[in-house]
């Protein structure tokens, strides 16, 4: 009895299959003894059953492996460049970890997983290029053989638009618990549109349910936000008997030399850059160039600062800006138009959907702010504080960058008085805001006076917008400006 047991023991450590049991139960080693005989039949039916459990378990664990494939980023793109993997080979995976980082023409997006299981494969090296549609990952599953049939099919635009819930635009990783990331996917929100308030910013079901509440986006916390800000006072002069005060300026490092020429292939952003400005050379461009004094806005905004900050709302020059195009563009809406690519038919677009030329780490990005027309100055100040946090966490998506109408580009934020912008098509204009300045100027009283003055550069696409109509929505929008009551009776 006691052999039959150690045999029993050894079998099961083996999974129990049914030639191993042969081996270690054959019908000529078993005594003809009736004690025996019952026992060993015990045995091996007790075995049978542990072996069909195990065999069992081992099979709903262990599912098929699967090919995670592309799926459609939208806007057209079939082809992307992989910057970083989050995973290698052998690692454990679950619904919603993250991947992959990829950059298209238009945007980054992570890539996260659909299925628990373990990494067998990685498709492409860090920079190759992906093709939609094509494998990314093998996976090999832990899921059920049925569950695993229904999923595994051949994408088609319905799929490819739900997998797309599963794809985050971001510049780095999203943290969130999978309640919340199911929270979003049953709401429809991306979670690349919701600030996070939790530690490291994790995203919280709160600030899920903060975003449904406000409809119109998250309202950010203040970010760094690169406003046009009027000169600071000349510091009063410090007798020279103290030299010991006078710092030494700061050191600016050496730029290093490295002896060796670099080539690498343009890629995401750079290549988009690429192919607009190519197209926006067949546009003959019309410039037209103008002053705007200020000073009455630069008063009305330091009375609504503090106010909006309030609020939660950080409030810059550019709202005004936006809105006192959007103004003009009721007036002049060929401005607001596009023309195909032959040039044969015009379109004029009902929304004002005003793109802000913006300075990223990923390179210069345009997205806009949509229907200015039905916003107010606060409202477009709150989108603005939301788009520029997206952009300086680099995730901006294809909503944000897609669908404009007019553009004005703040390059005054950085340096410089006028500029000659280029236009983006399928627009017909965009405008060039310098720096404001503190300058003197004659007031209706012939008396000289400090005025703030910011120069403005448009340009208009020749072929369908004449001289005449540009310098007329110019002086609209200077008077809007300079007279920012006036506005009030043109909002709607």
């Amino acid at each position: 009895m006691a052999a039959v047991t150690r045999g029993s023991l050894s079998v099961l450590r083996q999974l129990l299959s049914q030639q191993y049991r042969r081996r270690c139960f054959p019908p000529q080693n078993l005594r003809s003894n009736r004690t025996l005989q019952p026992l060993a039949f015990r045995c091996e039916r007790h075995l049978q059953m542990s072996s069909s459990r195990t065999l069992h378990t081992a099979a709903v664990s262990r599912g098929p492996v699967l090919q995670f494939k592309l799926s459609d980023i939208g806007e057209g793109i079939m082809e992307v460049t992989v910057k970083e993997w989050y995973v290698k080979e052998g690692d454990k995976v679950s619904q919603f970890d993250s991947i992959c980082e990829v950059q298209s023409d238009k945007a980054s997006v992570t890539i996260t997983s659909r299925y628990d299981g373990v990494i067998k494969k990685l498709y492409y090296d860090v920079d190759a290029t992906a093709l939609v549609g094509k494998p990314l990952v093998d996976i090999e599953t832990e899921s059920s053989s049925e569950v695993i049939q229904e999923e595994d099919v051949v994408e088609t635009p319905a799929m490819a638009r739900e997998e797309h819930t599963h794809q985050e635009i971001k510049g780095h990783k999203t943290q969130a618990t999978p309640a919340v990331r199911r929270l979003a996917m049953e709401n429809n929100i991306k979670l690349s549109e919701v600030v996070g308030t939790g530690k490291d910013g994790r995203i919280l079901k709160e600030d899920i349910l903060n975003y449904l509440a406000k409809q119109t986006g998250a309202i950010l916390p203040p970010t760094p936000f690169q406003e046009i800000q009027t000169p600071p006072p000349p510091p009063a002069a410090r007798p020279m008997s103290t030299p010991a005060a006078i710092k030494a300026p700061p050191t600016m490092p050496k730029p290093v030399f490295t002896g060796k020429d670099v080539t690498e292939p343009l890629k995401g952003f750079h290549r988009a850059m690429v192919k607009t400005m190519t197209a926006a050379l067949k546009i003959p461009h019309f410039g037209y160039c103008d002053e705007v004094d200020l000073s009455r806005l630069v008063s009305l905004r330091a009375e609504l600062k503090s106010i909006t900050e309030g609020r939660g709302v950080k409030l810059s020059y550019m709202p005004f800006f936006i809105k006192a195009a959007s103004l003009g563009l009721l007036h002049f809406p060929i401005l607001n138009a596009s023309v195909d690519e032959s040039c044969q038919n015009i379109t004029y677009k009902a929304s004002h959907n005003i793109g802000l030329a913006m300075d990223t780490s990923q390179g210069l990005l345009v997205p806009n702010v949509k229907n200015v027309q039905l916003l107010s100055v606060f409202e477009i100040a709150q989108e603005l504080n939301r788009l520029q946090a997206l952009g300086a966490a680099g995730q901006l998506g294809t909503n944000e960058l897609s669908g404009g109408t007019f553009t004005l580009s703040n390059i005054g934020s950085i340096g410089g008085t006028y500029a000659k912008p280029v236009i983006l098509p399928p627009e017909v204009a965009i405008g060039a805001l310098g720096k404001i300045q503190v300058l003197p100027r004659f007031d209706a009283g012939g008396q000289v006076v400090r005025a703030h003055i910011m120069n403005v550069s448009w340009s208009a696409d020749h072929r369908i917008i004449d001289g005449a109509t540009m310098c007329r929505f110019s002086n609209l929008w200077r008077e809007y400006l300079e007279n920012p009551a006036s506005m009030v009776l043109d909002l709607k």
